[in-house]
């Protein structure tokens, strides 16, 4: 797939995953069903979840790297820069040749523009905050945030394939 048929799906999920509301047991269900997600896949992976910058759900499986924390933070920041999942982000940039340091004056050591991190949206409110997955190769990062999320509302969003 070209990047924009790939920022098309991407469009349309992040159109489509929204929640009505969302709350620390929301967190809590999402944040489970990816670990669970992890965990089945035998992946070491790290997520979080927050809202307003308060974390409500942070964990690591087995075989995740340290590292990964850094990846996430990076991620949030971008997500929360843009309203955009990290990985739309990336996408947009690398198809226009551009990159954040000349587009928008941020440096890579604060931002991440890899698939993982996911905006969380309230029907009336926006953004409220982000999910970000880290450990699996970039776009497994977006589609596991993007399923789980689909399968916590019950909706059926376009995949990337």
């Amino acid at each position: 797939m070209s990047a924009d048929q790939d920022l098309e799906i991407i469009a349309e999920q992040e159109k489509l995953l929204r929640f009505a509301a969302f709350n620390t047991d929301t967190a809590w269900q999402l944040g489970n069903l990816l670990r669970s997600m992890l965990l089945e896949r035998k992946a070491g992976g790290t997520i979080e979840i927050e809202i307003a910058g308060q974390i409500l759900f942070a964990c690591t499986t087995p075989g995740a790297s340290p590292g990964q924390a850094n990846w996430v933070r990076r991620k949030r920041n971008t997500v929360r820069t843009f309203a955009k999942s990290s990985y739309a982000v990336g996408l947009t940039l690398d198809r226009d040749g551009d990159t954040l340091a000349v587009r928008q004056g941020l440096e890579l050591k604060d931002y991440a523009i890899h698939g993982g991190g996911f905006p969380l949206h309230v029907t009336g409110m926006g953004v409220i905050g982000s999910i970000v997955v880290s450990g699996l190769p970039q776009r497994d990062d977006h589609e596991l945030a993007v399923t789980a999320i689909a399968q916590l509302l019950g909706v059926a969003p376009p995949q990337l394939s």
